[in-house]
Parts: C-alpha cells; structure tokens; sequence
C-alpha cells in the first residue's frame, strides 16, 4: 500500500512539474508522422528558446510512401525550414503541461506558416500535432505533382521531448 502511494504521489508530482516552454534557452525536439495529399512522411523539428515566448528551430521532413502513382526524385522528397515560434501557453494559461506556437518557417522549397500543440505528461516526454500551409511557392506557375510535396498543406503528429 505504502508504495503504491508512493508511486502516485510520484506520478501526481512529475505531471504536475512538466512544462510544455520553459523560456531562454528551452530546448525541444519532436520527431512524428507527417500527412500531405498523396504522401506520408516522417518530420523532425528542433525547437530553441530565445526569450519568454519566443523561440527558433529547424524542421526537415521527408516523405516515404507515396500514393496515386506519384513519383518523387530525393529533392522533392525532402525539406529543410528555418521556423520563428511564438509559445503562448503561458499566455493562454490553460495549463503548465499545453502550449500552442503559431509560427512561420523559410524553407527549401517555400514560405509558409504553421500551428502547433504540444502537452507534456512528464518533465521530458509529450506529444504535439502541428498543421502548416504555405504562403508563398519559389517556383511559380503550375507545380507538377512531385513538386507539390512540401507545398501543401500538412499535418503532422509524433512525441516531444525536453533536451
């Protein structure tokens, strides 16, 4: 008995002391699923913080299956981003545990913009959902459907972890 309430009161604390954005200097690192048209793919972003609610990172994807007869060289299977955060979980207040980044990324291919939601259950793990869309494509005029990949709107899900 002594130690299951010792494990609970474990468990109770750790959810209670996790922090989805910590500020200077917080690090994240979130590695997930990521869903296009015609393409999945995996997504690993890299996240910095610069100050209370701001932070920058990095964020390269790569699409794996592709569907409907797609074809894709290496180039237009891949994307690499620069992204600006703004962490508004402590403005919003809902919880120590969520926050909720809008941003916008400058990549290999566009200029785009997403949205984010992370909740940490523990000081180092959670899991976030994220969904972006771009604004402006480098290449203008029709995109052949290979080219498309990255240029699209997209939805991404996986683990975050506190580095």
């Amino acid at each position: 008995m002594k130690n299951g309430l010792l494990i609970l009161t474990c468990l109770i604390t750790s959810f209670m002391s996790a922090q989805s954005f910590s500020g200077k200097d917080d690090q994240k690192l979130q590695i997930g699923a990521n869903f296009q048209d015609n393409v999945n793919g995996i997504v690993i972003t890299y996240d910095y913080g610069l100050g209370e609610n701001i932070s920058v990172g990095l964020v390269t994807g790569y699409a794996l299956n592709l569907n409907n007869g797609l074809e894709a060289d290496f180039d237009n299977r891949i994307d690499l981003k620069a992204r600006f955060n703004a962490n508004l979980g402590n403005v919003l207040n809902v919880s120590d545990n969520f926050d909720v980044y809008p941003g916008i990324n400058l990549g290999l291919k566009n200029f785009g913009g997403h949205l984010g939601m992370r909740y940490f259950f523990s000081d180092g793990f959670g899991i976030f959902s994220e969904f972006g869309t771009t604004f402006a494509k480098y290449k203008s005029g029709r995109l052949s459907p290979a080219e498309k990949i990255h240029n699209q709107f997209t939805a991404n899900i996986g683990a975050v972890f506190n580095l």
